[in-house]
C-alpha cells in the first residue's frame, strides 16, 4: 500500500486555564498544554526536483515571455516608447504589489499548495494568450516595415493583450510569495537535516532564477528579436506546459500545509485591543502575569516573551470585565488578546526596520539593470577582431552570472567553512549575510562612479568609435570594464536578496509565510519608485546647473559617475542605519528571545546569545 504523503497522528490534551486577579485591572493567566505535535512525512530533497524543475521551466517560461515585452511591444504593437514603458511600469507594479493580495488569499483561504495550482496554470494561460498576439495576424496591427507611419492596435487586440497580462499577473502575483515557502515546507523545520535542508534550498532557489534569466536573456530574447517573435514566443509557453506536468506530477508526495485563517485579523484585534487598554497599569511580571491561550493544533510556534514594544502587552492583560470560555479561550478577541499573539505582532513589527534598509540596498540593484546598458551603448563592444559586437543588453547577463557562481561557491565552500569557525549552522546569521550584501552593493557603486568616470574620460580625450545611435560619441574604453561592477552587484544578489528571503521566511509566524515572501517583492518595487524619484529629481535639479545635467541622454556630457557615488553615499547612510538595526533586532525563537525569572524578588534577564 502506497505511504501517504501526509501522515497525521495527534492526540491532543489541553488542561483549563486559571486566572487570578490583584488589587489593579490586571491578572495571572498560566495555560497548560500538553500537544502530541501532528507527525508529518517530510520528504525533503526527494521532492526537489519537482519542486526545482517547476521553477525552474516556469521561470525560463515567464521570464522569456516578459524580458522582451518593451520590443515586442514597439515592434509588433506599433506603440510609441512611452505608452509602452508606461504599460510595462504598471503591469510590473501590479504584479510586485499583487503579491499581497496573493498572500492574503493563500493564508486565509487557499493554502500554498492550491495558490500554486490556480498560479501555474494562469502563467501558462497567459504566456499562450500572448504567443498567439504575435502567431495570428488578426490579433496584431499591420507590420509598419519602413513607413513613417504606423497603423496602431484597435481596441479588440489591445484588450486581448491586456487578459494575456492579466493572467500573467495572477500567476506570478501568486507565484512569488508562495513558491519559495511551499519548496521549505517540504522540509522538517525542527531536526538538523531539516534545517540545513531549508537554508540549502534557499540558495538553490535563486540559483535556478537567475539560470533561467540568463538563458532567457539570451538564448530566448535572440530567437525572438533575429529569428522570429512567434517561434520565440513558443519556447516560453512549453516550458510553461513542463512546469505545469513536473509541478502536478509530484501532486502525492508534497506536505501540504492548510490555510490557518487571516492572520491580519490577528494583528488588528491585538493593535485594537492595545489601544483600547492604553490605560490600564502594565503588568509587573508580564512573561508571567500577561493572559495566555493556545488553541489546539495550533499552527505557529509557541514564543517567549520579550521586553520590545511594551505597549502592546496591554493588549493581553486580563481586566475583570474580560469572560472567557470553559476552555479559557476569550470570549470576544476584540477585548483580549493572547500573549502569543501580541508576541506574534512583535515580530513582524521588529522586521519592518530590517525590511526598510533591505529596500533601500535594492537601489544598487535596479540602477545596475539599467544604466550600465546605457554605458554599454558608448562603450568599445567589440568581441576579438571578428567584428562581432556585444549587444548591450547582454551586459546585464554578468550580474546573473555573478550571482549564480558565488551561490555555488557559497553553499558549497563558504558556509561549511563558516559553519567550523562559527559554530552556526548556516555559517553566519542571516543579518550578518544581509549586512554582507549591503556592503558589496555599496562597493558596486562605488566601482560604477570610477568605471564611468574613466568611460567618459577616453571619450573625451581619446579618439573615440564612432556614434550612438541618438546618444553621442562612443567611447574606446572597452565595456568589458563594466563587467567588475555588475559581477559585485551579482554577489550582492547572493548575500543580500537570499538572506532577505530565508530572514523573512523564519521571522514570521508560520501562518504568514506567504506575505513573508510578498514584501521581498514589494520592497523591490518600492526601491524601484524611489529609483524613479531620484533620477527624475536629479534630472530637474542638475539640468540648467552650470556643471550640467549629471543625467543627459549623451553621457559623454552626464556626469553619471556623480549620481553613482550619490546613491553610493545613500547605501552608506542606509547600512549605518543597518547594523544599528540588527543589534537592537531580536531573531525569533528561544535561542534570541529574553529568558525572565525571579529570585529573592529581583527579576533577571538574560539574553542566550548576540543576535546580529
Amino acid at each position: 500500500m502506497e505511504r501517504k504523503p501526509l501522515e497525521v497522528e495527534s492526540t491532543d490534551h489541553q488542561k483549563p486555564s486559571s486566572a487570578v486577579y490583584d488589587g489593579s485591572a490586571t491578572a495571572v493567566d498560566s495555560v497548560e498544554e500538553e500537544v502530541q505535535e501532528t507527525k508529518l512525512v517530510y520528504r525533503g530533497w526527494k521532492v526537489m526536483p519537482f519542486i526545482i524543475g517547476n521553477e525552474t521551466f516556469e521561470k525560463l517560461g515567464i521570464i522569456g515571455t516578459l524580458s522582451n515585452l518593451l520590443v515586442y511591444l514597439t515592434a509588433v504593437f506599433n506603440m510609441k516608447s512611452i505608452t509602452a514603458a508606461t504599460i510595462i511600469n504598471a503591469f510590473s507594479g501590479t504584479i510586485n504589489f499583487g503579491t499581497f493580495v496573493a498572500a492574503f488569499l493563500c493564508d486565509t483561504y487557499f493554502g500554498r499548495y492550491k495558490t500554486l495550482t490556480v498560479a501555474v496554470i494562469a502563467c501558462f494561460l497567459g504566456s499562450l494568450v500572448i504567443l498567439l498576439t504575435a502567431a495570428v495576424p488578426q490579433l496584431h496591427p499591420a507590420p509598419c516595415g519602413t513607413a513613417l507611419t504606423c497603423t496602431g492596435p484597435s481596441g479588440g487586440q489591445i484588450a486581448f493583450l491586456l487578459m494575456g497580462l492579466a493572467f500573467l499577473v495572477v500567476g506570478a502575483g501568486g507565484i512569488r510569495p508562495c513558491n519559495l515557502a511551499f519548496g521549505a515546507d517540504q522540509f522538517n523545520p525542527k531536526s538538523e537535516s531539516g534545517k540545513r535542508g531549508i537554508d540549502s534550498f534557499f540558495n538553490w532557489y535563486f540559483f535556478t532564477f537567475t539560470f533561467a534569466q540568463i538563458l532567457s536573456l539570451t538564448l530566448v530574447v535572440y530567437i525572438q528579436s533575429n529569428v522570429s517573435w512567434t517561434i520565440g514566443l513558443t519556447i516560453p509557453v512549453v516550458l510553461m506546459f513542463l512546469a505545469c506536468v513536473i509541478f502536478f506530477a509530484g501532486d502525492k508526495l508534497y506536505v501540504k500545509i492548510k490555510a490557518s485563517g487571516s492572520p491580519l485579523a490577528s494583528i488588528a484585534q491585538v493593535i485594537t485591543v492595545a489601544i483600547k487598554k492604553r490605560g490600564l497599569k502594565a503588568v509587573k511580571q508580564p512573561w508571567v502575569n500577561l493572559y495566555n491561550y493556545y488553541p489546539l493544533n495550533y499552527a505557529n510556534s509557541k514564543l517567549k516573551y520579550t521586553d520590545q514594544f511594551r505597549f502592546l502587552d496591554k493588549a493581553a492583560i486580563l481586566a475583570p470585565e474580560d469572560k472567557l470560555e470553559a476552555d479559557g479561550k476569550p470570549t470576544d478577541p476584540w477585548k483580549l488578546c493572547t500573549m502569543q499573539q501580541v508576541e506574534e505582532v512583535k515580530c513582524i513589527v521588529r522586521v519592518l526596520p530590517i525590511w526598510f534598509a533591505s529596500s533601500i540596498y535594492y537601489l544598487t540593484i535596479t540602477q545596475q539593470m539599467t544604466y550600465p546598458v546605457f554605458q554599454a551603448l558608448q562603450s568599445d563592444r567589440r568581441l576579438g577582431s571578428g567584428g562581432f559586437v556585444i549587444p548591450a543588453a547582454t551586459y546585464v547577463v554578468f550580474l546573473m552570472t555573478g550571482m549564480t557562481v558565488f551561490i555555488i561557491i557559497y553553499d558549497r565552500v563558504l558556509v561549511p567553512t563558516l559553519r567550523r569557525i562559527t559554530g552556526i549552522d548556516t555559517g553566519i546569521t542571516l543579518l550578518q549575510r544581509i549586512g554582507t550584501g549591503i556592503f558589496f552593493a555599496f562597493l558596486s557603486l562605488v566601482v560604477s562612479g570610477f568605471v564611468e568616470e574613466r568611460r567618459r574620460t577616453f571619450a573625451l580625450t581619446k579618439p573615440t568609435l564612432g556614434m550612438a545611435p541618438r546618444k553621442g560619441e562612443i567611447s574606446s574604453m572597452s565595456a568589458m570594464w563594466l563587467i567588475p561592477q555588475l559581477t559585485l552587484a551579482g554577489v550582492a544578489e547572493a548575500f543580500g536578496a537570499i538572506g532577505q528571503m530565508e530572514f523573512y521566511y523564519k521571522q514570521f509566524p508560520e501562518n504568514m509565510r506567504s506575505f513573508a515572501g510578498s514584501i521581498f517583492y514589494v520592497g523591490g518595487g518600492v526601491s524601484s519608485y524611489l529609483g524613479s524619484f531620484l533620477i527624475a529629481t536629479v534630472h530637474r535639479t542638475t539640468q540648467n546647473s552650470a556643471g550640467g545635467n549629471w543625467l543627459a541622454e549623451d553621457l559623454n556630457k552626464g556626469r553619471l559617475d556623480l549620481f553613482y557615488f550619490m546613491i553610493a553615499g545613500i547605501l552608506a547612510i542606509n547600512f549605518a542605519y543597518f547594523l544599528v538595526m540588527s543589534r537592537w533586532y531580536r531573531y525569533k525563537g528561544s535561542d534570541d528571545e529574553v529568558t525572565s525569572y525571579e529570585t529573592n524578588g529581583d527579576v533577571i534577564k538574560q539574553q542566550d546569545k548576540n543576535k546580529v
